[in-house]
Protein backbone atom coordinates (compact mmCIF):
# COMPACT_ATOMS: atom_id res chain seq x y z
CA UNK A 1 0.00 0.00 0.00
CA UNK A 2 3.13 2.24 -0.03
CA UNK A 3 2.88 2.94 -3.18
CA UNK A 4 0.06 5.00 -2.57
CA UNK A 5 2.01 7.47 -0.50
CA UNK A 6 4.03 7.85 2.98
CA UNK A 7 0.57 7.65 4.92
CA UNK A 8 0.19 4.16 3.87
CA UNK A 9 3.90 2.93 5.03
CA UNK A 10 3.28 0.10 7.19
CA UNK A 11 -0.74 1.03 7.76
CA UNK A 12 -1.60 -2.15 9.38
CA UNK A 13 0.35 -1.78 12.53
CA UNK A 14 -1.37 1.87 12.62
CA UNK A 15 -4.74 -0.23 12.44
CA UNK A 16 -3.73 -2.98 15.07
CA UNK A 17 -2.67 -0.66 17.06
CA UNK A 18 -5.73 0.67 17.47
CA UNK A 19 -7.70 -2.15 17.57
CA UNK A 20 -6.23 -3.60 19.77
CA UNK A 21 -6.32 -0.38 22.50
CA UNK A 22 -10.31 -0.07 21.97
CA UNK A 23 -11.88 -3.52 20.58
CA UNK A 24 -12.99 -5.51 23.57
CA UNK A 25 -14.08 -8.96 22.56
CA UNK A 26 -17.61 -8.57 22.75
CA UNK A 27 -17.55 -5.63 19.93
CA UNK A 28 -18.94 -5.80 16.51
CA UNK A 29 -16.41 -4.55 13.93
CA UNK A 30 -17.50 -3.49 10.88
CA UNK A 31 -15.70 -3.53 7.72
CA UNK A 32 -16.86 -2.38 5.16
CA UNK A 33 -14.87 -4.12 1.68
CA UNK A 34 -11.24 -3.72 -0.01
CA UNK A 35 -9.50 -5.91 2.50
CA UNK A 36 -7.24 -7.92 0.43
CA UNK A 37 -5.34 -7.33 -2.72
CA UNK A 38 -5.62 -11.29 -3.31
CA UNK A 39 -6.88 -12.75 -6.45
CA UNK A 40 -8.07 -15.77 -5.26
CA UNK A 41 -10.03 -17.35 -2.05
CA UNK A 42 -6.82 -19.50 -0.63
CA UNK A 43 -4.24 -16.20 -1.01
CA UNK A 44 -6.39 -14.39 0.79
CA UNK A 45 -6.28 -16.19 3.98
CA UNK A 46 -3.11 -14.32 5.49
CA UNK A 47 -4.87 -11.13 5.61
CA UNK A 48 -8.61 -12.86 6.81
CA UNK A 49 -6.35 -14.71 9.83
CA UNK A 50 -5.11 -11.50 10.66
CA UNK A 51 -8.51 -9.80 10.95
CA UNK A 52 -9.70 -13.24 12.49
CA UNK A 53 -6.85 -12.49 15.41
CA UNK A 54 -7.90 -9.10 16.46
CA UNK A 55 -10.41 -8.80 18.91
CA UNK A 56 -14.53 -8.54 18.60
CA UNK A 57 -16.34 -10.20 16.00
CA UNK A 58 -16.01 -8.76 12.66
CA UNK A 59 -18.63 -8.47 9.49
CA UNK A 60 -17.36 -7.17 6.06
CA UNK A 61 -18.58 -6.84 2.66
CA UNK A 62 -16.62 -7.51 -0.58
CA UNK A 63 -15.15 -3.59 -2.10
CA UNK A 64 -14.26 -3.57 -5.63
CA UNK A 65 -11.16 -4.82 -5.48
CA UNK A 66 -11.84 -7.98 -3.71
CA UNK A 67 -11.08 -10.18 -6.60
CA UNK A 68 -10.87 -12.85 -4.03
CA UNK A 69 -14.39 -13.01 -3.06
CA UNK A 70 -16.55 -14.15 -5.69
CA UNK A 71 -18.87 -17.21 -4.09
CA UNK A 72 -20.16 -15.78 -0.82
CA UNK A 73 -21.06 -20.06 -0.37
CA UNK A 74 -16.95 -20.78 -0.93
CA UNK A 75 -16.04 -17.75 1.16
CA UNK A 76 -18.06 -18.83 3.97
CA UNK A 77 -16.69 -21.93 4.38
CA UNK A 78 -13.19 -20.83 4.78
CA UNK A 79 -14.00 -17.94 7.04
CA UNK A 80 -12.42 -17.88 10.50
CA UNK A 81 -14.77 -18.32 13.73
CA UNK A 82 -15.02 -14.97 14.28
CA UNK A 83 -15.39 -13.52 10.82
CA UNK A 84 -18.63 -13.49 9.04
CA UNK A 85 -19.35 -12.22 5.37
CA UNK A 86 -22.72 -10.03 4.38
CA UNK A 87 -24.12 -10.77 0.69
CA UNK A 88 -26.79 -8.78 -0.19
CA UNK A 89 -28.49 -10.78 3.22
CA UNK A 90 -28.94 -9.45 6.66
CA UNK A 91 -26.85 -10.39 10.29
CA UNK A 92 -28.10 -10.00 13.25
CA UNK A 93 -25.73 -9.50 16.71
CA UNK A 94 -27.57 -8.73 19.56
CA UNK A 95 -29.95 -6.15 18.93
CA UNK A 96 -28.22 -4.71 16.51
CA UNK A 97 -29.08 -5.83 12.16
CA UNK A 98 -26.75 -4.98 9.82
CA UNK A 99 -27.62 -5.87 5.72
CA UNK A 100 -25.36 -4.46 2.70
CA UNK A 101 -24.14 -5.04 -0.66
CA UNK A 102 -21.02 -3.59 -2.33
CA UNK A 103 -23.05 -1.33 -4.34
CA UNK A 104 -21.24 0.63 -7.50
CA UNK A 105 -20.43 4.27 -8.89
CA UNK A 106 -23.67 6.32 -9.18
CA UNK A 107 -24.44 8.10 -12.21
CA UNK A 108 -25.96 10.75 -9.76
CA UNK A 109 -23.19 12.83 -7.80
CA UNK A 110 -19.08 13.08 -8.53
CA UNK A 111 -16.28 12.75 -5.62
CA UNK A 112 -13.69 14.06 -8.40
CA UNK A 113 -13.99 17.59 -6.84
CA UNK A 114 -13.12 16.06 -3.24
CA UNK A 115 -10.06 14.37 -4.15
CA UNK A 116 -6.53 15.33 -3.93
CA UNK A 117 -4.26 12.84 -5.84
CA UNK A 118 -5.93 10.80 -8.80
CA UNK A 119 -4.05 7.76 -9.80
CA UNK A 120 -3.11 8.02 -13.53
CA UNK A 121 -4.74 5.05 -15.94
CA UNK A 122 -2.56 2.71 -16.74
CA UNK A 123 -2.30 2.30 -20.68
CA UNK A 124 -3.81 -0.08 -21.86
CA UNK A 125 -6.24 -0.08 -19.07
CA UNK A 126 -9.88 -1.32 -20.07
CA UNK A 127 -12.26 1.71 -18.75
CA UNK A 128 -15.88 0.67 -17.88
CA UNK A 129 -18.69 2.51 -20.31
CA UNK A 130 -21.28 4.22 -18.82
CA UNK A 131 -23.72 2.12 -20.23
CA UNK A 132 -22.01 -0.72 -18.57
CA UNK A 133 -21.37 1.24 -14.99
CA UNK A 134 -24.88 1.76 -15.28
CA UNK A 135 -26.41 -1.62 -15.07
CA UNK A 136 -23.54 -2.68 -12.37
CA UNK A 137 -25.22 -0.05 -10.40
CA UNK A 138 -28.61 -0.83 -10.71
CA UNK A 139 -27.89 -4.65 -10.03
CA UNK A 140 -26.22 -3.41 -7.03
CA UNK A 141 -29.07 -1.38 -6.06
CA UNK A 142 -31.65 -4.76 -6.15
CA UNK A 143 -29.24 -6.69 -4.13
CA UNK A 144 -29.55 -3.82 -1.19
CA UNK A 145 -33.37 -4.02 -1.64
CA UNK A 146 -33.25 -7.82 -1.13
CA UNK A 147 -30.53 -6.92 1.77
CA UNK A 148 -33.05 -4.47 3.20
CA UNK A 149 -35.85 -6.67 3.39
CA UNK A 150 -34.04 -9.15 5.15
CA UNK A 151 -33.30 -7.13 8.48
CA UNK A 152 -34.91 -7.65 11.63
CA UNK A 153 -37.95 -5.61 12.27
CA UNK A 154 -37.39 -5.70 16.03
CA UNK A 155 -33.68 -4.94 15.84
CA UNK A 156 -33.15 -1.83 18.34
CA UNK A 157 -30.39 -0.36 15.58
CA UNK A 158 -30.36 -1.21 11.89
CA UNK A 159 -27.31 -0.38 10.22
CA UNK A 160 -26.78 -0.92 6.42
CA UNK A 161 -22.66 -1.73 5.13
CA UNK A 162 -21.66 -0.44 1.58
CA UNK A 163 -18.19 -0.25 -0.08
CA UNK A 164 -19.51 2.98 -2.39
CA UNK A 165 -20.98 5.83 -0.84
CA UNK A 166 -24.58 6.00 -1.40
CA UNK A 167 -24.98 9.85 -1.51
CA UNK A 168 -23.05 12.69 -2.43
CA UNK A 169 -20.82 14.07 -0.09
CA UNK A 170 -23.18 17.08 0.71
CA UNK A 171 -25.94 14.76 1.35
CA UNK A 172 -28.56 15.37 -2.03
CA UNK A 173 -31.20 13.27 -1.97
CA UNK A 174 -30.10 9.16 -3.95
CA UNK A 175 -31.89 6.52 -5.49
CA UNK A 176 -29.94 4.56 -3.02
CA UNK A 177 -30.77 7.22 0.26
CA UNK A 178 -34.39 6.97 -0.23
CA UNK A 179 -34.27 3.13 -0.50
CA UNK A 180 -32.46 3.33 3.21
CA UNK A 181 -34.94 6.17 4.96
CA UNK A 182 -38.01 3.46 3.61
CA UNK A 183 -36.02 0.77 5.80
CA UNK A 184 -35.86 3.03 8.47
CA UNK A 185 -31.97 2.76 8.67
CA UNK A 186 -30.35 4.75 11.27
CA UNK A 187 -26.46 4.17 10.22
CA UNK A 188 -25.04 3.97 6.85
CA UNK A 189 -20.89 2.64 6.80
CA UNK A 190 -19.03 3.05 3.54
CA UNK A 191 -15.37 3.49 2.39
CA UNK A 192 -13.91 3.19 -1.28
CA UNK A 193 -12.92 7.22 -0.91
CA UNK A 194 -9.39 7.72 -1.02
CA UNK A 195 -6.68 10.84 -1.12
CA UNK A 196 -9.31 12.95 0.02
CA UNK A 197 -8.45 16.49 0.49
CA UNK A 198 -7.94 17.25 4.16
CA UNK A 199 -10.31 19.41 6.59
CA UNK A 200 -13.31 18.97 4.55
CA UNK A 201 -16.88 18.22 5.87
CA UNK A 202 -18.10 15.33 4.12
CA UNK A 203 -21.58 13.47 4.80
CA UNK A 204 -23.16 13.23 8.11
CA UNK A 205 -26.68 12.93 8.86
CA UNK A 206 -29.87 13.78 6.51
CA UNK A 207 -33.19 12.56 7.11
CA UNK A 208 -32.52 10.56 10.38
CA UNK A 209 -29.41 8.48 8.83
CA UNK A 210 -25.86 9.29 10.17
CA UNK A 211 -23.43 8.49 6.55
CA UNK A 212 -19.80 7.50 8.01
CA UNK A 213 -17.20 7.52 5.59
CA UNK A 214 -14.78 4.72 7.44
CA UNK A 215 -11.65 4.43 4.45
CA UNK A 216 -8.55 3.50 6.43
CA UNK A 217 -6.57 6.92 4.95
CA UNK A 218 -9.57 9.31 6.19
CA UNK A 219 -9.77 8.21 9.46
CA UNK A 220 -5.91 8.27 10.00
CA UNK A 221 -5.67 4.56 10.38
CA UNK A 222 -7.88 4.47 13.23
CA UNK A 223 -11.56 2.53 14.15
CA UNK A 224 -14.39 4.72 14.31
CA UNK A 225 -16.56 4.32 17.19
CA UNK A 226 -20.08 4.38 15.61
CA UNK A 227 -22.85 2.93 18.25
Amino acid sequence: MSVFGPDWDKHYEKIEADWEANVKADDLVLIPGDISWAMRLEEAKADLDWIDARPGTKLFIRGNHDYWCQAPTKVRQVLPPSVHLIWSDAYLWNDVAICGTRLWDSPEFDFGPYIEMKKPVKEGTKEESPEESEKVFRREVGRLETSLKLLDPKARLKIAMLHYPPISADLQESIVSKLLEAANINICVFGHLHSLRPNQTLFGTKNGITYHLTSCDWLNFKLLKIA
